[in-house]
């Protein structure tokens, strides 16, 4: 029997251990954390329960242990979850070694490339698009999941009985999945935005967009945002063939198809269906969600829609029921005349600063977590203009101190976690008359909590205990 080893006990590698087993394999699922993290874990409650699952499944669990490959008992192939680096020694040695080794991405579309994807990618903004994505083809009665960075792990869809099978996959794909998935190719490929990010895992900003890049090189219908700085520099001589977005109108639209807003309108040019005039598909007012970025959010899922030839209507209700996504500018609830707004999912600068430009001033900013590289000073500019106050919590703490004292903004104090920034955040709401607590952290979780989530989910949890104590003007 042939033997396969999946490194990281998440969503994605028990899903792909799941389905390496169900062809045949011999699989061991591995992660270096010891079962204590696992047991302790929020997000593992139910952690006992899935090992018992597992070990009747024939799945061997190793925890508290990293892959070795000095033996001779050496597995055929290596799957590695997203969160593992495509660049550590295990991961090199294997490949010198001629062992295959792929990504848990990969490993989902050898199962499902006959079906027809939308690939979407981005700095930013890539959860709201592929959310609103999967809900307008799901409004056009498509069985049409959303997996990968959101919904369920792809290999999960994998696993699903012929009788349920997708007609459409909706996969939003991190750097990380892509560049360990060197034959996915999308029917039709978004990319939403392009800043710095994840410097630490992938050196340098040309390797950083060379790796979004090929995913879009790889599909078959490119969608990209014309707005994007970075991308329109790249424009039609890097990208002739893509269709293109801008909120800004059909002057500033790269190239001569795409979608445009007018007059509060989504167009399509009217060379894409071969009409004699520009199509007006859904109003922007049917978008519940705020700010210019959820325009071009809406743009591109409208794009993606039209492309794979989704009607009007079912265009339109998809966009009027749309709720949003849970930690990406999320109403939790208000407090005497105050918003409690959580924005965990921003976890860069670049987010951080759309988040602080979608919500109302005087703003009362939770901010704060385990640093991340990039360029802080249009976050700062936002934070001097909207922030009454800023709250900072986590790692980062001293060292955002450190950079408002540098562009002399002085109303900042230093709490260390989301428990003490609550109810401080609401005393300064009422002392400042604001508008808004936002967390908006510009940081990943990984000082405090295991991921974004869970930190979005201790800041509602919080939020709602806290509004309890005095429900004077209270709504949800």
């Amino acid at each position: 029997m042939s033997k396969a080893h999946v490194i990281g006990l998440g969503k994605s590698g028990v899903a792909a251990a799941r389905l390496l087993r169900k062809e045949g394999w011999e699989v061991v699922l591995s992660d270096s954390a010891k079962a204590e993290k696992f047991a302790a874990s929020n997000t593992s409650e139910n952690f006992l329960k899935q090992q018992q699952l597992l070990s009747a499944e024939q799945i061997q669990v190793k925890l508290g242990y990293s892959l070795e490959l000095h033996d001779s008992d050496l597995p055929q192939l290596i799957v590695a979850s997203p969160g593992v680096p495509w660049d550590v020694p295990v991961l090199l040695q294997a490949r010198k070694l001629g062992i295959e080794t792929i990504g848990e991405m990969e490993l989902a579309w050898r199962h499902l490339q006959s079906i027809p994807w939308v690939g979407i990618t981005g700095t930013n903004g890539k959860t709201t698009t592929t959310a609103l994505v999967a809900a307008i083809f799901q409004a056009a009665g498509l069985n049409a999941p959303a997996c990968g960075n959101i919904g369920y792990a792809a290999c999960e869809v994998a696993l699903q009985s012929p009788q349920n099978s997708p007609d459409w996959i909706i996969a939003e794909l991190s750097s990380y999945q892509i560049e360990s998935s060197n034959s996915l190719s999308p029917r039709i490929g978004i990319w939403t935005t392009f800043t710095p990010d994840h410097l630490s895992r992938h050196k340098t900003l040309d390797n950083y967009y060379n790796i979004k890049a090929q995913l879009l090189h790889r599909s078959q219908l490119q969608v990209m945002n014309g707005d994007d700085p970075y991308l329109s520099k790249m424009g039609l001589s890097h990208w002739p063939n893509a269709y293109w977005t801008s909120v800004k109108g059909k002057d500033n639209l790269i190239g001569d198809k795409g979608f445009y807003i007018a007059d509060g309108w989504v167009m399509e040019t009217a060379n894409i269906a071969s009409l004699p005039q520009d199509e007006t598909i859904v109003s922007t007012s049917a978008l519940r969600m705020v700010g210019e970025h959820n325009q071009q959010n809406l743009l591109m899922s409208v794009a993606a829609a039209r492309l794979a030839g989704i009607s009007k209507e079912a265009i339109s209700q998809a966009v009027a029921e749309f709720p949003g996504v849970p930690h990406r500018l999320e109403h939790i609830c208000t407090w005497n005349s105050i918003k409690f707004i959580n924005d965990s999912k921003a976890t860069n600068y670049d987010a951080a600063e759309v988040g602080l430009a979608s919500v109302d001033s005087p703003v009362i900013l939770i901010a704060g977590g385990e640093e991340k590289d990039g360029d802080r000073t249009p976050w700062m500019a936002k934070i001097k203009a909207k922030a009454a106050a800023v709250l900072l919590i986590g790692n980062a703490a001293s060292n955002f101190a450190q950079y408002l004292e540098e562009v002399g903004y002085g109303n900042y104090e230093i709490v260390d976690t989301l428990d003490k920034a609550i109810p401080r955040a609401a005393e300064l709401g009422k002392q400042y008359s604001g508008s808004v607590v936002l967390l908006s952290p510009a940081c990943a979780s990984f000082d405090q909590y295991p991921n974004f989530e869970v930190r979005g989910d201790r800041f509602r949890q919080l939020c709602l205990e806290w509004t309890k104590k005095g429900t004077s003007g209270l709504f949800h």
